[in-house]
């Protein structure tokens, strides 16, 4: 039983009659004829009743209708999956964390694109609901993103790191020169936060509900324009992945976030779904973490 003699019957059956079958299928109407027949012949029952020009499905040929339509679908998805990994073969997509101001993602896609110089890397930013809807879309292959749900055993969850949360402020406000703020004493100073339209109802609930951010919520496109807001004093912004021991800015500070004294860490990880055929994930992932690895030497 091949699959084209399967098509054929379910396109004979869709088509009410052979001969429009044949030019659905582009072949002779006697020659769709002789592979329904052959067909019936290899399986041993009678697919077709025929009665003069017209045909109804005995039993066995109902089963093969149904049967043969969930076949055929799933052979077609499977075409599609295997011509997308083919052609990801040579091409990586992977996201990073808008407000992410370390530069180990930079220095790992610099570093891959060395070894790897004939894949196509193609990079997007996101906040984290964008990055997390991303994968599921598989608009890309991996993302280095924080964790803010339980892990998912449908996905690698590789931990990179846990690092001290920031904030950074103007140096013109009084909180300028402190070694550490709590999180509690930003009320009365609104918080920056790096979202577009879409996502800045789910970024203003996680900084309010689980970080404890209670002042006014403002809203930039980027990294950029949220720096520029916090030189001109409208706000704070908190900001991950920075090492304060290296970082300077002419009009900004950065300083330690903490909750009742206790510094606030994130856990930050690269994700991939584990289906993910892409040879390119793993060597990436790495290489990530070989980054981490050496800040955290030079850190220490």
């Amino acid at each position: 039983m091949e699959l084209k003699q399967i098509e054929y019957f379910i396109t004979v059956v869709d088509s009410g009659n052979f001969s429009l079958a044949g030019e659905r299928c582009h072949i002779s109407q006697s020659a769709i004829s002789q592979q329904i027949k052959a067909l019936e012949s290899e399986l041993g029952v009678e697919l077709l009743s025929r009665h003069n020009r017209t045909f109804s499905l005995t039993k066995a040929g109902e089963l093969l209708y149904r049967k043969g339509s969930i076949l055929l679908f799933d052979v077609e998805q499977l075409k599609k999956q295997l011509q997308k990994h083919d052609v990801l073969k040579e091409s990586l997509k992977i996201g990073y964390l808008n407000c992410y101001g370390g530069t180990q993602f930079q220095d790992a896609a610099a570093t891959f694109s060395e070894i790897f110089p004939d894949v196509d890397l193609q990079i997007i930013d996101g906040n984290h609901e964008d990055l997390y809807n991303a994968l599921i879309r598989e608009d890309v292959d991996l993302v280095l993103n924080d964790q803010r749900r339980a892990f998912s055993d449908d996905y690698i969850n590789f931990e990179l790191v846990k690092s001290h949360c920031y904030i950074e402020i103007s140096k013109n406000h009084p909180f300028a020169k402190l070694k550490q703020i709590n999180v509690a004493e930003l009320k009365t100073i609104p918080c920056i936060l790096v979202a577009g339209r879409e996502q800045q109802t789910n970024e203003m609930n996680y900084y309010r509900d689980i970080v404890g951010f209670s002042s006014e919520f403002l809203f930039a496109k980027n990294l950029m324009e949220a720096r520029i807001m916090v030189a001109a004093g409208k706000g704070f912004l908190p900001i991950e992945g920075i090492r304060n021991d290296v970082y300077y800015d002419s009009s900004i500070a950065l300083i330690p976030l903490c909750k009742k004294d206790v510094p606030v860490l994130r856990n930050y990880c690269a994700f991939w779904k584990k289906e993910n055929a892409n040879p390119y994930i793993e060597e990436f992932a790495d290489i990530l973490k070989d980054k981490f690895l050496f800040e955290d030497q030079v850190n220490n």
